[in-house]
Formats: C-alpha cells, structure tokens, sequence
C-alpha cells in the first residue's frame, strides 16, 4: 500500500493520480471532507474527468448531516483495501487527515463505543446554551482534557463529555494508556510539501478560485437541506460561509460575523493557512515519511518502483 499525504494545497491528488496511472492503482481518499455528499466546491475533490481515469473510493459516500469518524473510515477502507488488492491492484490512499491515515495503519486506541442517547442529551444543550456551555461542564469533569481542547470544538468537547458519562476517565488518559496498537498495513508513506510561500500563495489561489466557482451558493443550498449545525458545514471553507449566510444561527458569530464577500474569502484564507500549519505539524511527527516536493515526481515515482521490487 501506498500513502500520498502533507498539507492541503500541496498537490497531492494530482500525484497520486499520476501513480494510479503508472503503477496500476486505486485512489482511497483519506480526506475528511471528500466523504460527504454535495461538497464539492469547498472540498476541492478530484474532477469527474479525474474520478473517470482512476477508480476512487471513499468520496460521496454519506450525507452532510451524518456523523463520520476514523473508526468508520477505517472499516470501509479495509474494505476497499482487500476488493483492490483481490483485482490485482496497487491500493493508494491519499489526503491530508492525519488521524485516518495513521487509524489506518497502526490502528485505533481503544475507547468506549458511542452512547447516542447520551449524545442527543449533549447536542440539546448545545443548542439551547452553545458549546461553551458544555466546555464549561468539561473542565469541572474533565479538566486536563480541556485543556487540550478549544472551548467552541463542539465535536471534540462532546466526545470528552461521552466517554467521561460511559467509563468515569478521562479521554486524555485513555489515549495516553492505549496509544495506537501495533501496525496493520505495510505502507510506504510519501509526503507532499512546497515551500511555505508557494503553499501559502496556492491557499489563497484555491480560495479565489472556490469563491468564483459558486461556493457561497453551494453552502446556501446546503443549510436550507440539513440545517447550519450540520456536521459537514464545520469543514474549513464552509463554517466561514456559515456565519456570513446564517450569523443568528451559529454559536459564537457575534463578534466573528462576516459580510462581504472579501471578507469572507481572507477569514478561509486565513484559516486554511492554520490548517495547513497543523496539517504539517501532525505528519513532521512521522519519522517514516519521505519528504518530496510537488515537482520531483520522477524521484517519487523510483522510490515507488523500489518499494514494490
């Protein structure tokens, strides 16, 4: 198996895609946002054109308003991983979601399942009080855990709460205790990057090109479907557009509330380069990666060959 991974911006599906092509492959997109249905413009997922050369798998698969995590992505990867391999072909995942890749290969940390009941009661109060409500509730359970944890992370802040609720420990514990368990996939893991101004000048050019290409309608037509908390619309590029179109509806828009369309265009700019920068950090930590820059593809494509004998 190979893993085409590093920052957004960086060109990475264009490398795999060139890989699929040279070396038989499919495409298993290890991107967070891809999974969701009628996300295209925000998401930058590979064209039709793109998806009509090379098999892809994992990309449109779930509603915007379901509930997705490295768990279910790891299941249905498997799954793509053993109907690719079965027809002879080179599996390649590709993305930038650090947590799936890594889930992927070394596996999860053990943790309580989820307790939906327990969530709908979290997911009231949210409504009813805002997510800082609920950080406040953490930090009186579960203090060392939010520490860890920004105060508006909805997501993140109510499986803290859950697990607390199920097992009475700290989720930080857990995860310290278990770790990831030992490794389930031989890969050859090829990070993507670019120099900083390249990447940071790619952002903004992506950005521009998302904003022209319709992103503020796409993002309307999606509230009026599945709501402003639906999960999907908390993606980088939608939660900005979120609080441009529906500000009363979104926690914490008051003093964040962004109305003209530039405005709304350097808050994703911005906040894509963040991204980028913890992107970065997560996969620096993996001393297995071999580091490339988007240009050196022939480099790539040897240590590939090698890889594969």
């Amino acid at each position: 198996m190979v893993v085409i991974c590093g920052p957004t911006g960086t060109g990475k599906t264009s490398i795999g895609i060139e890989l699929a092509k040279e070396f038989g492959g499919e495409i298993i997109s290890a991107d967070s946002g891809a999974v969701y249905k009628d996300l295209d413009i925000g998401t930058a997922k590979p064209s039709k054109e793109e998806r009509a050369h090379v098999p892809h798998h994992l990309i449109d698969i779930i509603e915007p308003n379901e509930s997705f995590d490295a768990a279910r992505f790891v299941a249905l990867a498997d799954n793509a991983i053993s109907d690719i391999v079965a027809r002879g072909k080179l599996p390649i995942v590709v993305g930038g979601t650090g947590l799936y890749i890594k889930a992927l290969i070394q596996g999860l940390a053990d943790a309580p399942p989820r307790d939906d009941e327990y969530r709908k009661e979290l997911e009231a109060i949210r409504r009813e009080k805002g997510t800082p409500y609920l950080y406040k509730l953490l930090t009186e359970k579960d203090p060392k855990t939010a520490l860890k944890l920004k105060a508006n992370d909805s997501t993140r802040v109510i499986r803290a709460l859950e697990v607390f609720h199920s097992t009475g420990r700290s989720i930080s514990e857990i995860h310290k205790e278990h770790k990831f368990k030992e490794r389930r996939h031989d890969a050859l893991k090829i990070g993507i990057t670019l120099p900083r101004e390249e990447l940071y000048k790619k952002v903004e050019e992506r950005v521009d090109g998302m904003i022209k290409a319709g992103l503020e309608d796409e993002v309307r037509g999606l509230v009026e479907r599945f709501g402003s908390d639906a999960q999907a619309l908390k993606a980088v590029g939608y939660k900005e557009m979120v609080r441009k179109l529906a500000p009363s509806e979104v926690e914490g828009c008051v003093s964040v509330e962004v109305r003209k369309e530039e405005d709304v265009a350097e808050l994703i700019k911005r906040n894509t380069r963040h991204y980028a920068k913890r992107q970065l950090t997560w996969f620096r930590a993996d001393k297995e990666i071999k580091w490339f820059e988007y240009s050196r593809l022939k480099e790539i494509k040897k240590v590939l060959a090698d890889f594969l004998g």
